[in-house]
């Protein structure tokens, strides 16, 4: 091996070395304009702040790179600032892994976030007392112990039914009343955020709304729990976010709940994310759960969508069920009976206990013993429910 090349060689690591130290100084400065920003409010990312500097780099760049190789390794050195900026701000979130240690959500007893299995079940709408008494009463005896039901419907079509509203909400505080059942609907706007913490044990905020940043606020304030919806096209750092106004707003009693998000295929409502369980179970302290009704749009695969979220780390999932779907006024494809919910029960049940066995003898040689625990603590469970 020649001298000339390890001279050289030399040099090179020694430049490299100086170039790491220049690109950690100006990681340090990144970090700094994201605490200025996130004091002000404004987006990490300024996309045309970043092409002027691109554009200004390669008008100084004296070779021997070329103008492409510039811009593709300062926009490398872009990407690598924005991660970093937003894997600090995550970290600085109240919801966040780093706050602490993961929480459980109780409400008058009973836990969304401990080793109980939690199912969410009800009717899409509240349509009238019968229908609401009679699925209250096949919920409570299988032991279902949060009701949900709209009151306020927020609908994709104008014409399509609306809810019931305040009327709705009383019936629905009646209802689950007599059987013991804690409520969970949904707020649509500032203007009936109170009036729905009044009636419900849980305020659920939709897909829709989860970047409408008054109600996350509103809804905060009222002290109440509230279920989080993942927005269509939301990303686990917009979603944490969310959540982050509703727990500066006076309740970091919050649940997050993967609904689906969109995507190019037609064969179901929405795309499930099961992904997006473990990811945000490891990134933010709060319970996650898992609504396969509104992924799903139908109701003949709700069954497998269940047992999957919770095999992959879900707390709960959330089921549209309805005394005789098949005359539901919204949403009747994707609920079923509550025989059929039995069945999903019992399906789920024999599933963690299968997963639970299959896991157990690897635990101790592989980094999964937590998601093991996690399963077998469903298992048991569920099967004593």
């Amino acid at each position: 091996m020649s001298t000339q090349l390890d001279t050289l060689r030399a040099e090179i690591e020694e430049l490299s070395l100086h170039l790491l130290q220049t690109l950690n100084r100006r990681a340090h400065r990144a970090l700094d304009i994201a605490r200025e920003k996130q004091r002000l409010g404004a987006p990490l990312r300024d996309p045309y702040r970043e092409s002027q500097l691109l554009d200004r780099l390669v008008q100084n760049n004296e070779g021997p790179l070329d103008a492409p190789s510039v811009r593709a390794v300062f926009r490398g050195i872009l990407d690598a600032s924005v991660t970093l900026m937003e894997g600090r701000r995550q970290q600085g979130l109240r919801v966040g892994a780093a706050a602490g240690p993961a929480v459980g959500v109780t409400v008058r007893g009973h836990t969304i976030g401990g080793a109980e299995p939690i199912y969410i079940a009800g009717p899409c709408s509240i349509e009238n007392e019968d229908q609401l008494e009679a699925a209250a009463r096949g919920l409570a005896a299988l032991g279902v112990r949060f009701f949900r039901a709209g009151a306020f419907k927020p609908r994709t079509s104008p014409y399509a039914f609306q809810g019931l509203g305040d009327r709705g909400l009383r019936l629905l505080r009646d209802t689950a009343a007599r059987h013991g059942l804690l409520t969970v609907t949904e707020a649509t706007s500032t203007d009936n955020a109170d009036t729905v913490a009044e009636y419900a044990d849980v305020i659920q905020i939709g897909a829709r709304n989860m970047y409408n940043y008054d109600l996350l606020r509103a809804v905060g304030r009222t002290g109440k729990p509230v279920l989080l919806k993942r927005g269509f096209a939301a990303t686990l750092d917009e979603w944490l976010n969310a959540a982050e106004y509703i727990a500066l707003s006076g309740s970091e009693r919050i649940v997050l709940c993967e609904r689906g998000i969109r995507t190019f295929s037609r064969e179901t409502r929405a795309t499930l994310d099961l992904s997006i369980v473990p990811l945000a179970r490891a990134a933010s302290r709060l319970p996650v759960l898992v609504d396969v009704s509104h992924a799903a749009g139908r109701r003949d695969i709700l069954t497998p969508l269940a047992r999957a979220a919770f095999a992959c780390g879900a707390h709960g999932v959330m089921v549209e069920v309805h005394p005789d779907p098949d005359v539901a006024l919204s949403d009747g494809e994707q609920q079923i009976t509550i025989e059929d919910f039995a069945a999903l029960q019992r399906a789920v049940r024999e599933g963690l206990f299968e997963l639970a066995a299959a896991l157990a003898p690897a635990a101790p040689q592989r980094s999964n013993g937590e998601h093991v625990s996690h399963v077998a603590r469903l298992a048991v469970a569920g099967g004593q429910s």
